[in-house]
């Protein structure tokens, strides 16, 4: 989808004529206005005396330069029921445009039907404030587009409630193309060799691999198989496990492999069988490691009785690791870190 704004600066809000009291859509939210409806407004043919000048309050100024969203607030409706939702916007102006675009909308006309549009998806009401304030834009998409696009994931047999996750956990999916989406999870089921379920799983996990760039995701993958010296069907199974590694930090995807290959002599079959390595911290594997050489215990190899498989190295806490592996008292592991 695209979303066009003006290229000025923050265009004056133009008033509403009469605050009508009114509440937002099933959202349990409290009247914004008081409701002035029993007093007929005023014509501006009709004449006045001085005293009833004298009383008329003029109304403050609009803020002809604003570099911040918030001089608008008292002026905009439409933010101000923003506000009221729990929209940031001082995170909203830090997005390109998304400034000028909101004082661009009126709220019953144009943002009202993108609320409803997002709660049929399942976005709760006490999220939908956090949601915009990452996503604004998507309140400039065409209703029918967004429509489409879920319609388009339910056909590709994503359910409601995965759905619903995946738009929460990756609030740009939307605003992307069916043509966009379809090419995703085309590339991701090709380069990775996997089923139509196994593809799904994968971007149910982890949705932003829809949304972000390709290139960083196609260089690990050729990391994986011509640095690492991964297989194809090994790349798969890492990935699948561990979606994180498609996104990860090169230089750290290289140092932790060269830590665990070369240091510590694992090889990369039983890397893919635990790949949630790569997500452990360099410095928590290698104080670990070098604790159990100094106690003798480094023992990786499954043919052997001591052996301490990864996820025991990594995953549990020091204390556990230090009694259970180590066989030792956390002192003596904070002890032996002293000594590094």
């Amino acid at each position: 989808g695209s979303f066009s704004s003006p290229e000025s600066n923050l265009p004056s809000p133009v008033k509403q004529e009469q605050a009508k009291a009114e509440t937002l859509p099933d959202l349990n939210a409290k009247i914004l206005y008081e409701d002035w409806d029993d007093v007929p407004p005023s014509s501006a043919l009709e004449e006045i005396s001085e005293e009833e000048a004298v009383q008329i309050i003029a109304e403050p100024l609009l803020p002809l330069q604003s570099s911040t969203l918030r001089d608008y607030v008292d002026h905009s409706e439409t933010l101000a029921k923003l506000v009221h939702l729990g929209v940031d916007l001082s995170q909203v102006e830090k997005r390109q445009k998304a400034g000028q675009l909101l004082l661009t909308l009126d709220f019953e006309k144009d943002i009202r039907k993108i609320l409803l549009f997002l709660k049929d998806v399942g976005i709760e009401d006490n999220q939908l404030g956090p949601f915009l304030t990452k996503n604004p834009y998507i309140l400039a998409e065409d209703l029918e587009a967004l429509e489409t696009r879920v319609a388009y994931l339910k056909s590709k047999k994503f359910s409601k409630a995965e759905i619903t996750q995946m738009v929460s956990r990756a609030p740009y999916l939307l605003l992307f193309s069916v043509e966009r989406l379809d090419n995703r999870l085309g590339f991701f089921k090709n380069e990775l060799g996997l089923s139509v379920k196994k593809t799904k799983d994968l971007v149910i996990r982890l949705p932003r691999l829809l949304t972000g760039k390709l290139e960083p995701v196609k260089e690990n993958l050729q990391i994986c198989q011509i640095e690492l010296g991964f297989q194809r069907n090994e790349i798969q199974q890492i990935v699948f496990k561990t979606p994180k590694i498609l996104t990860a930090s090169k230089k750290r995807l290289k140092q932790t492999f060269d830590y665990l290959h070369n240091i510590m002599g694992i090889p990369h079959h039983m890397l893919t069988r635990f790949p949630q390595v790569f997500n452990s911290k360099l410095l928590r594997i290698r104080e670990r490691h070098m604790f159990l050489t100094f106690l003798g215990r480094a023992q990786y190899d499954p043919a052997q009785p001591s052996y301490i498989s990864l996820d025991q190295l990594v995953s549990l806490p020091d204390e556990v690791f230090c009694t259970e592996i180590a066989k030792a008292s956390t002192q003596d592991f904070e002890k032996f870190l002293k000594t590094l």
